[in-house]
C-alpha cells in the first residue's frame, strides 16, 4: 500500500485559478479520470480528473482557493502497484491472405469542426449515447458561447462507440467528441492497418459548399431567430428567405446570397445570433463538388465516462429566492457574462443544474420573476400600490375562440405603452391646419415626381414643417435624464414616422431632416416605409429619433391622443383632412383642413411652448413659402 499526491495538471499556463467546487471528500474511493475538483477562469470552467485510482486520505485545497499548475490537490492511498499487462507473443501471421468477411467494423473519430475561431466553448447538451445509431447530419452535441448556441452534426453514419466529452466541458476546434463505428462489407487483409480510402469521384453538380453567415444587421447583437425557413436538402434560389430575425423593434428576413442546396443548418428557432454567425452550409449550383474527405486511420478506442444528462429546464419558482442570497455560486462563464449584461447578482439565483450549477434557464427564470414582481408594483404609483391585473375568462363558453400568440414587437409595444402612460404626465393639444395651397401644389407635382419614382404624399411636407418647428422651439428637442434634475438638449433633428407593418407598429427614423429638401425627405421616407412593410428594417434604422409623427390620414378619423414615445418628449398625431367652410372676412369659402393632435411631456414642455410650436406648424403648412426659409 502506498500514497501518492495528485497535483494540478497543465491548465494552459493559467495561474491563480479559482477552485469553485470540491467533488470528493476524505474517505471516498475514486477511479481514474473521475473529477476531483472544478476550476474556473474568467473564460471557462474545467474539471480536474484523478490521474490514479484509490482512496482519498486528505484534501489540500478548499473552495475559493487560487491554484496554479503543480499545486497539491489531494493525497490518495493506492493498494499495491498494478502489474504491467503481459504481452503475449503471437505466432507469425501469414502475409496478407484475403479473408472473406461479411462485415468489418471501422472506427471514425469525430472532432469539433471549425466553430468560427471560438475557443473554450461550453458543451451544453450531448444528444447521443453509446450504442446509439446516428445518420450523417444528425446532431450529436450542442455547444454554447456567450453569444449563440450551435448544433454539431455527425459527419458519418454508424453506431456511437465511445464519447470523449460530457456536459459542462469546454472544447475548441479539433477536440475529440466521440467515435463512430461504421460497417463495411467485403474482404480485409489480416494484420494490416486499414488505410485511408481514396475519395470516390463526384459528379460535377455544384460549385462547392459555402458557409452562409449572418450579414450586417446594423450592429445589433444577440438577435433572436424567430423562424428557420429552410431545412437540410432544400433547394433555394438567390434572394429566398432562409431565416427571420427579430429585435425588440423589428423583424427582418435574411436572404440566401446564392442559389443551391442546403447541406446543413447551424441554428434553430430561439437562438441568439450576431453578424458573422454561421447560418447554414450551402452547396452552390455550378462547377464541381469537392471530393469526399478520406476516412482517417483507425483510432484507438477512448475510455470515456458515460455522457451526463442535460440539466432540466428550470421550473422552480425563482420569485421565492429574489431576496435570499446564496454564499456559493457555481456557474459557467457564459452564464456569468449574461448575468453581468443583465445586472443580475448570481447569488440570488436558484440553481437547478448538475451539482448545483446555475444554468441560463435558471437565470432567465429569475429575470422573468423579477420583471413580473417589478411590474406588479410600478415605480411612481402613489402609496406603492400595484396595478391590478384583469383575470382571464373562459371566452369559449360564449362561442368559438382562438388564442393567438403576440409577436415580440407587439409585446414590447404593449409594455412600452404601459410604461410611457404611467411615467409621462401627458397633455394633448388639438388644432387644424389649412393645407389648401399645399395640396394644390402637391397634386401639381404628382406627375413629375412619379417619373422620378417618388410618391409625393402630404407626409414629407409635414416632416419638413415639424423639423422647422423643432428648430424654432428647441424645448421639443430634449430628453429628460433619469436623475430628474437634468435634460439632454439635442443639436440634431431626427424624426420618426410610425408605420403599421405586418410585424406590428415600428418607427423608422429619418435623419437630419431640417437640412434636407421635401423631395429628399419623400424619397427617404418611401424607402423606409417599404423596408418596414417588407420586414427589412435594421435596428439602426429605428434609433436616434427626437420626435415622432403618427399619421392616420389614410385611415380616417377626426382626432386621437397619441402616446409620447419616451425618451422623446413630443409626438404629433395627424388625422384625415376634410373640406370645411371658412370665413375669409367677406364670405365662407371651402378650405382643406388637416386635424393635428400634439401630445407632449409636461415635465419638459409647458402650455406656452406647445402653443408656439403649434402656431409655427400651422403657419408653415398654410404658407409653403415658409418651408424654404
Amino acid at each position: 500500500m502506498s500514497t501518492e499526491i495528485i497535483r494540478v495538471p497543465d491548465i494552459g499556463g493559467a495561474t491563480d485559478v479559482e477552485v469553485i467546487e470540491i467533488s470528493v471528500q476524505v474517505g471516498d474511493i475514486v477511479e481514474v479520470d473521475q473529477s476531483i475538483i472544478v476550476l474556473e477562469t474568467d473564460k471557462a470552467s474545467m474539471d480536474v480528473p484523478s490521474s490514479m485510482a484509490g482512496k482519498v486520505t486528505s484534501i489540500s485545497v478548499k473552495e475559493g482557493d487560487k491554484v496554479s499548475e503543480g499545486d497539491e490537490v489531494l493525497v490518495i492511498e493506492i493498494e499495491g502497484a498494478a502489474a504491467a499487462p503481459e504481452v503475449k507473443a503471437e505466432a507469425p501471421v501469414a502475409a496478407a491472405a484475403p479473408v472473406s468477411a461479411p462485415s468489418v467494423s471501422s472506427e471514425n473519430k469525430v472532432t469539433v469542426p471549425d466553430i468560427g475561431g471560438a475557443t473554450d466553448v461550453e458543451v451544453i447538451e450531448i444528444c447521443v449515447a453509446e450504442g446509439d445509431t446516428v445518420e450523417e447530419g444528425d446532431s450529436i452535441i450542442v455547444l454554447e458561447t456567450d453569444k449563440a448556441s450551435m448544433d454539431i452534426p455527425s459527419p458519418f453514419s454508424g453506431k456511437v462507440g465511445s464519447i470523449s466529452i460530457k456536459v459542462g466541458d469546454t472544447v475548441s476546434e479539433g477536440a475529440d467528441i466521440l467515435v463512430i463505428l461504421g460497417e463495411s462489407s467485403g474482404s480485409v487483409e489480416v494484420a494490416e492497418i486499414p488505410q485511408a480510402a481514396a475519395p470516390a469521384p463526384v459528379a460535377a453538380v455544384s460549385g462547392g459548399v459555402e458557409t452562409v453567415n449572418v450579414p450586417d444587421i446594423g450592429g445589433a447583437e444577440g438577435v433572436e431567430v424567430i423562424e428557420v425557413a429552410v431545412a437540410a436538402g432544400d433547394k433555394v434560389s438567390e434572394g429566398d428567405s432562409i431565416i427571420v430575425l427579430e429585435t425588440d423593434k423589428a423583424s427582418m428576413e435574411i436572404p440566401a446570397p446564392k442559389s443551391g442546396t442546403v447541406k446543413s443548418v447551424s441554428i434553430k428557432v430561439g437562438d441568439k445570433v450576431s453578424e458573422g454567425h454561421a447560418v447554414l452550409e450551402l452547396e452552390v449550383e455550378g462547377g464541381s463538388a469537392p471530393a469526399a474527405a478520406p476516412v482517417a486511420e483507425k483510432a484507438a478506442p477512448v475510455a470515456a465516462p458515460a455522457p451526463a444528462k442535460a440539466a432540466p429546464v428550470a421550473t422552480a419558482d425563482q420569485s421565492a429566492v429574489l431576496s435570499s442570497p446564496s454564499t456559493k455560486v457555481h456557474a459557467g462563464p457564459a452564464v456569468r457574462m449574461l448575468a453581468r449584461e443583465l445586472g443580475v447578482d448570481l447569488s440570488l439565483v436558484r440553481p437547478t443544474g448538475p451539482r448545483g450549477r446555475i444554468t441560463k434557464e435558471d437565470l432567465h427564470a429569475y429575470v422573468k420573476a423579477a420583471v413580473q414582481k417589478a411590474t406588479s408594483t410600478p415605480a411612481g404609483v402613489a402609496g406603492g400600490a400595484g396595478l391590478p391585473t384583469v383575470p382571464d375568462q373562459d371566452f369559449s363558453k360564449f362561442g368559438e375562440v382562438e388564442v393567438v400568440k403576440m409577436s415580440k414587437i407587439q409585446r414590447l409595444t404593449a409594455q412600452n405603452m404601459v410604461r410611457n402612460s404611467l411615467v409621462v404626465p401627458q397633455v394633448t393639444q388639438f388644432d387644424k391646419a389649412d393645407i389648401t395651397d399645399l395640396e394644390a401644389f402637391r397634386k401639381g407635382l404628382k406627375g413629375e415626381m412619379e417619373k422620378q419614382g417618388i410618391k409625393m404624399t402630404p407626409l414629407p411636407f409635414l416632416i419638413k414643417a415639424v423639423a422647422q418647428a423643432m428648430v424654432a422651439n428647441p424645448s421639443f428637442n430634449v430628453s429628460l435624464m433619469a436623475d430628474g434634475e437634468s435634460y439632454v438638449q439635442k443639436q440634431y433633428v431626427h424624426i420618426g414616422i410610425a408605420v403599421d407593418s405586418p410585424a406590428g407598429l415600428v418607427v423608422p427614423v429619418l435623419r437630419d431632416v431640417d437640412k434636407k429638401s421635401v423631395v429628399q425627405i419623400a424619397k427617404e421616407a418611401n424607402e423606409l416605409i417599404k423596408k418596414a412593410l417588407d420586414k427589412q428594417l435594421k435596428p439602426a434604422d429605428m434609433q436616434g429619433g427626437c420626435f415622432t409623427i403618427s399619421s392616420l390620414g389614410a385611415i380616417g378619423g377626426t382626432g386621437f391622443t397619441p402616446i409620447v414615445n419616451c425618451p422623446e418628449v413630443g409626438i404629433l398625431g395627424v388625422s384625415k383632412a376634410d373640406i370645411e367652410p371658412r370665413w375669409n372676412g367677406k364670405e365662407f369659402e371651402p378650405r382643406t383642413m388637416l386635424p393635428l393632435c400634439l401630445s407632449y411631456d409636461h415635465r419638459a414642455i409647458n402650455g406656452g411652448d406647445a402653443g408656439r410650436f403649434m402656431t409655427f406648424l400651422n403657419a408653415a403648412l398654410s404658407d409653403l413659402r415658409r418651408l424654404t426659409l
